[in-house]
Order: C-alpha cells, then structure tokens, then sequence
C-alpha cells in the first residue's frame, strides 16, 4: 500500500532553487530560478584523489564537494527582483563580498505544506551578457560558499520562507 502523503515520481518542477535578490539583506527576498532554462542541475563535483602507496594499497581520499549551478539563461527582465544586482555584478565586475548572498533549495516530495529545504551562503558569477536576437541574455554560475543550514520551506505565492531545523 503506497504512502498517502508521498507523490511518487517527482517532476523537475518539484525541485526549487531560489538565490536571495537582497544579497545581504536584513529580510531574504527569494527569487525562483527557471524561468528560461529548460534543463538545470546542481553540479555536485566531488574531490577525491585515489592514491596507491609503496605496499601496492590503494587510499581514496575523499575531499568533499564543490557545488555549483549553472544558470545558462537568464534574460534580463527588469521586472526581477535578481535583475539589478545581476547587472550590478556585470557591468562593473564585482567580486568578493559584493557578489555573495544565499540559495535555499527546497524539495516537493510529499503532500504536504512544509517541505524539506536546505539554505546556503553562495557566490553569484555572471558568465557573459548579450546574445542572440530575442533577449539579452545574462548566464551566471552559482557556486556554494559552506554554512548549509537544513530546515523546512512553507510555500505561498511561489514564495519560501524557510525555517532552519533546531541544532
């Protein structure tokens, strides 16, 4: 008997992405990713290293991940919440600080009103702008920067509000 509360094979639409507009803010204002990408996935890039020693062993070393997303359309829309801080970043070619803020993931896998989420500190890399007819396009990479905080989501309006779980 299958579990009432589960939706069995999950849509990719079942799984979010937002970036926080504010970079920074006292308030987080999420932004969807997706609107113009038809295929998207978080890269995980795992590090090891295999080395084989003197006595013929072999030791994998596992260095963790270096997650990342690349946004490979995303047409300036002045409409968006990411838009001016994503021309902010490419026209004037910031970095370090001035580019980071937080993704929360946030998966749909149950019935439910609160759904699993995940928060993390990134950095938000434009890639190129301009294009081809159609739009002015603006790819930019997402890479993860540590501190992920699991918790929960609730969703209005396609808008999160995230709820760190207890330490």
């Amino acid at each position: 008997m299958s579990d009432p509360n589960k939706v069995g094979k999950l849509k990719r639409s079942y799984l979010l992405h937002y970036i926080d507009a504010s970079f920074g803010g006292a308030t987080p204002e999420w932004f969807l990713i997706g609107k113009h990408i038809s295929d998207m996935s978080v890269n995980l890039n795992p590090s090891t290293e295999v080395i084989k020693n003197i006595l013929d062993e072999t030791v994998t070393n596992d260095n963790g991940y270096e997650p990342s997303i690349e946004a490979n359309t995303y047409f300036a829309d002045t409409n968006d919440a990411i838009y001016p801080k994503i021309k902010d970043i490419s026209m004037n070619r910031l970095t370090g600080d001035a580019c980071k803020t937080k993704v929360l993931e946030v998966i749909i896998d149950t019935d439910g009103a609160t759904h699993d989420a995940w928060q993390e500190d990134c950095i938000v890399k434009p890639q190129s702008y301009g294009g081809a007819q159609g739009g002015v396009n603006i790819p930019y990479n997402i890479n993860f920067d540590g501190n992920r905080k699991q918790g929960t989501a609730t969703i209005s309006d396609r808008v999160p509000t995230f709820e760190p779980a207890a330490a």
